[in-house]
């Protein structure tokens, strides 16, 4: 069965770091692209950033370009999100994808996402 599983949410401070772990279960993540998405209160999910499968680039959203970073280890099967400089509209449920089933060459913020993980809750404030 695959899984993913999210963890590291927590309440910060403006300006306070978080790293957000995704674990994979059931299939490989260093084959695929993955990415990070957030639902604000109120707000529709929107997509922040996202890793291609084939050659590894990586896409943030303007919103969080500059300070969040996604990155992958393959050994552990598990992705991350780096986030510094937060401040109080990053406050939001964070959910990672995976695309398993995607075989084609476009640019991972474009491509459809079948593998969710439950979200984990992100608060800024102080």
């Amino acid at each position: 069965q695959l899984q993913l599983v999210e963890s590291g949410g927590d309440l910060v401070q403006p300006g306070g770091s978080l790293r957000l772990s995704c674990a994979a279960s059931g299939f490989p993540l260093d084959f695929y692209a993955i990415a990070w998405l957030r639902r604000a209160p109120g707000k529709e999910r929107e997509g922040i950033s996202c890793l291609n499968g084939t050659d590894g680039t990586t896409w943030y959203t303007d919103d969080v370009k500059g300070r969040f970073t996604i990155s992958r280890d393959n050994a552990k099967n598990t992705i991350y999100l780096q986030m510094n400089s937060l401040k109080p509209e990053d406050t939001a449920v964070y959910s990672c994808a995976a695309a398993t089933y995607y075989r084609g060459t476009a640019a991972c913020r474009a491509i459809p996402y079948d593998t969710w993980g439950q979200g984990t809750q992100v608060t800024v404030s102080s």
